[in-house]
């Protein structure tokens, strides 16, 4: 175990370079020029003067430099824990990242607590009582789910709020610790949201593995044996039917992350999302590069935290050292 931990922590390493390099060659191909936006934005009473403002602000950006140096320098100073200054909110982006980070992760773990809350427990009762009422219904919102787009949701979500309820986003966010009642009443409706798009296929894949395994010999033995409907179901077939469901669920990371950050722009939650767009409208590159790098860092700690799941949910599965 020792051994796979290991090797799975050496992994990070080439896969966060293959993510910052691709991250830090694109936002060099976006047109515009930082260097000029900040000069004119400034305003000048000559052209020429804006030129050399302009050539002294991409020295003291170190624009000037050719990329591949930028990129060692960049890659050096996160090792570090420096992910260098913001060229638009003028302040270091570890200040960004300590302050926004902390909610898209509340906004995330909110979101995949409350699509396994219902989402498999759903796809369970839909495999029991296979084509009964409840599996029809059940089988309608997963595939509503799947065929209705994140951003729609979240748009239609926020138009009942507005329209029937009169609830608007806040203009200022209240962290958890501040005041939780209004965290909560904040986070609640992006997480379930973005908890409805997700669930959509665990629901589907829950019920799709639990018809599998309940026409397994080993859960007619236990109903042969007299026990109860809900420890066949949720001790023997379930916990035999959720490895591959984990594994989906690790998958899902990515697709989470992604609707997280639509999500934050729509119910205007200042996290980690909103932070990437507005880093790539201003052409902020240490921002834009350290998001990037942190939503990588949490992907791949996600998928790491399932595999190891595997082992305590299936005794058969061992890692060799």
């Amino acid at each position: 175990m020792r051994t796979y931990v290991i090797h799975r922590l050496m992994l990070f390493i080439p896969a966060i370079l293959g993510v910052t390099l691709v991250v830090f060659v694109l936002m060099r191909l976006v047109p515009g020029d930082i260097a000029i936006i900040l000069v004119y934005e400034a305003g000048t009473e000559r052209a020429g003067a804006a030129q050399e403002a302009v050539q002294k602000m991409r020295r003291d950006l170190g624009l000037d430099r050719p990329v591949v140096w930028q990129y060692v320098d960049w890659v050096w100073g996160a090792v570090q824990g420096d992910f260098g200054y913001s060229y638009w909110e003028r302040r270091p982006v570890y200040e960004i990242l300590r302050e926004r980070f902390p909610r898209t992760l509340q906004l995330a773990l909110m979101t995949i607590v409350l699509a396994l809350c219902w989402s498999v427990p759903l796809g369970v009762i839909s495999a029991v009582r296979q084509d009964s009422v409840i599996d029809y219904l059940a089988r309608l919102v997963s595939i509503s789910g799947l065929s209705i787009p994140a951003f729609f949701v979240g748009v239609l979500t926020l138009f009942v709020l507005v329209r029937f309820f009169q609830w608007m986003p806040p203009l200022e966010f209240t962290a958890f610790f501040d005041d939780p009642t209004a965290n909560l009443k904040q986070l609640i409706w992006p997480a379930l949201a973005e908890a409805y798009y997700i669930s959509a296929p665990i629901t589907r894949l829950t019920r799709s593995l639990m018809l599998e395994v309940i026409r397994e010999d080993y859960v007619r033995t236990a109903r042969a044996k007299g026990l109860p409907e809900g420890t066949v179901v949720y001790h023997h077939a379930l916990r035999n039917a959720i490895v591959p469901l984990i594994t989906f669920v690790g998958w899902s990371g990515g697709r989470l992350l992604g609707g997280v950050v639509v999500m934050e722009l729509i119910f205007a939650v200042p996290g980690m999302g909103t932070g990437l767009i507005d880093g790539v409208h201003h052409r902020d590159y240490p921002t834009v590069q350290a998001i990037v790098f942190m939503m990588a860092m949490l992907f791949l700690t996600l998928n790491l935290v399932v595999d190891l799941l595997y082992s305590w949910l299936d005794p058969r599965i061992r890692y060799q050292d």
